[in-house]
């Protein structure tokens, strides 16, 4: 009786579990303290400990746990690379393979062949690019139905009296709009909703700028906290969280009362 194959959650979950292991084994055999890798790493220690235990439903999504599995056996003087391509994260690549003596080649003059070449280049770099962003937003969705409450929340909302205010931070005016630019000292994954519609949802690289407007609510999430820097309304800038945590911020305007 043919067994039913592991689903991509499955082996992420077992590989998981495997390699955390192993980790573990290598770090105490060095008398490493987890703290002491999370510094090196800048990895924040609970991310490692989940790690360790192969508790997938508290990480991020699997490209970034791949990223993190790196970094550790990195500092434990591991080939972090080649350590971490064993775990899967259901991003894949297609190879076209393509038999040209099927095609009439009697008919066919070098400009056709050209053209052809083309259409399956454009055709390739199309579906590669379907596959990684539904593989992205697979993942996203299976870590938040997994663990909903593994992304820490914070609300900002604008005030009027100078009380709510941080020392030099400058208070909004009534009715003013949410106004967020954030700045990327590290590549991050995030995903941005004005007024409940998703603005922008990718990965932003190291040094790339963006800003949004919403009437009343917007929201920031990071899968880097520590990589991003926020301004809010013209305010000082702040980092989002902590390098490696999944972070969701809520940035509200000011309602006149």
């Amino acid at each position: 009786m043919k067994e039913k194959p592991l689903s991509l959650q499955q082996r992420q979950v077992e590989k998981l579990k495997e390699l955390g292991a192993y980790l573990r084994q290598v770090r105490q055999e060095r008398s490493l303290p987890l703290e002491d890798v999370a510094s090196k790493t800048r990895i924040s220690a609970r991310l490692l400990r989940a790690i360790e235990q192969g508790r997938l439903e508290q990480l991020p999504e699997p490209v970034y746990i791949q990223g993190f599995i790196r970094r550790f056996a990195d500092v434990l003087g591991m080939d972090g690379e080649e350590f971490a391509s064993d775990f899967p994260t259901g991003v894949g690549f297609f190879r076209i393979n393509y038999s040209w003596r099927d095609l009439p080649a009697a008919q066919l003059r070098p400009i056709h062949l050209y053209l052809l070449y083309i259409l399956l280049v454009i055709a390739a770099v199309q579906g590669l690019s379907y596959t990684i962003n539904r593989s992205a937003v697979q993942a996203q969705q299976e870590s938040k139905q997994s663990n909903p409450q593994s992304a820490a929340k914070i609300t900002f909302e604008a005030k009027s009296s100078a009380s709510a205010v941080k020392p030099g931070s400058q208070p909004s005016t009534p009715n003013q709009p949410v106004k967020v630019g954030v700045t990327l000292k590290e590549q991050s994954w995030i995903k941005v909703i004005a007024d409940g519609k998703t603005e922008f949802e990718g990965v932003l690289n190291e040094g790339e700028q963006r800003t949004w407007v919403a009437k009343e609510k917007l929201i920031v999430r990071a899968a880097n906290a520590g990589g991003v820097l926020v301004v809010f309304n013209d305010q000082k800038a702040k980092t989002l969280g902590d390098p490696g945590q999944v972070q969701e911020v809520t940035f509200e305007a000011n309602r006149r009362s």
